[in-house]
């Protein structure tokens, strides 16, 4: 599929964005085999040992033709954020890496900096989940301040109701501690940023199959060995991140007897087709300076 993409400036690190499903990690293996390299995840779900199959982390075939790092290293207990993620990754820089992944927020602190805004304390938390649980996401729109509700993306929960408890925890809006950022660890400028940007109905068709194969080669023997460690706050922003990994939710429903495996598969794809979405629009507003690589 990228046979004919000529290969970067081996001078400098390579960054590599797009949609689940969109075929990130083949670019990625094909640039490092070909140039000596590593490749490094930039994926917030991929850090945790948790899910392989799930998260569609390299299998071992993969891990041994180049140096992987940054995967599967995260217990699903232990706390990790994407300030963790920076302080892992800027050892890695002098080497020129392929970091590749569909977190848009890590390769946003990376290229742009990270505002250090201070952790929510458990009871704000609470007092969030709450309010969007009772009243709905408009309450916690309202009580942002203009410049905070003006950059949101306002349809994602998660991020209005981070926004909303940085407010209430810290009476600073998170407009202002964004504009506090420091210097980037890696300036886009001196990086070669690649972001995919494949046909709609492509994707959408990979998202389908690729769940399916999930599901024959040992995503459901993944989340039975979850299903101990299912947390009750689970959907919540409270949760553990490791619970928000697409189609843990369902299938763990299933297991419960909550779904048959029938649903729980036709969720997970929506939900996945829903979070490539989300993706595509995070690249096009915040990535217009990248390479955009077209496909197929």
């Amino acid at each position: 599929m990228f046979a004919q993409l000529p290969l970067p400036d081996p001078s400098r690190p390579v960054l590599i964005a797009g949609p689940t499903a969109s075929g990130k990690s083949a670019l990625a293996l094909r640039i490092a085999q070909a140039q000596g390299r590593a490749v490094v995840n930039a994926d917030a779900l991929q850090v945790h040992d948790s899910w392989r199959v799930l998260t569609a982390r390299p299998d071992a075939q993969d891990e041994a033709l180049v140096p992987h790092l940054l995967y599967g290293h995260v217990a699903r207990d232990a706390d990790y954020s994407v300030g963790h993620w920076l302080r892992e990754v800027a050892p890695l820089l002098a080497d020129n890496p392929v970091i590749v992944g569909g977190t848009g927020l890590y390769f946003t602190a990376l290229t742009e900096g990270l505002a250090e805004i201070p952790s929510t304390p458990p009871e704000i938390r609470a007092e969030a989940d709450a309010l969007l649980r009772d009243h709905g996401l408009a309450t916690l729109l309202a009580d942002l301040d203009p410049q905070t509700a003006a950059r949101l993306d306002q349809r994602n929960p998660a991020r209005v109701q981070r926004a909303w408890e940085v407010l209430r925890a810290t009476g600073k809006g998170l407009a202002a501690w964004q504009d506090q950022t420091g210097a980037p660890l890696l300036p886009i400028a001196q990086a070669t940023g690649l972001v995919l940007t494949p046909r709609i109905d492509w994707l959408n068709d990979r998202i389908g199959t690729r769940f399916d194969t999930m599901l024959a080669t040992g995503a459901l023997i993944e989340a039975h060995a979850a299903l101990p460690h299912w947390p009750e706050e689970a959907g919540t922003l409270s949760a553990p991140l490791w619970t928000r990994a697409i189609g843990a939710p369902e299938l763990i429903a299933h297991l419960q007897n909550h779904m048959s495996l029938e649903n729980a598969r036709d969720s997970a794809t929506l939900a996945t087709r829903q979070y490539a979405k989300r993706q595509r629009s995070w690249f096009r507003n915040r990535m217009k300076s990248w390479n955009a690589v077209v496909i197929p």
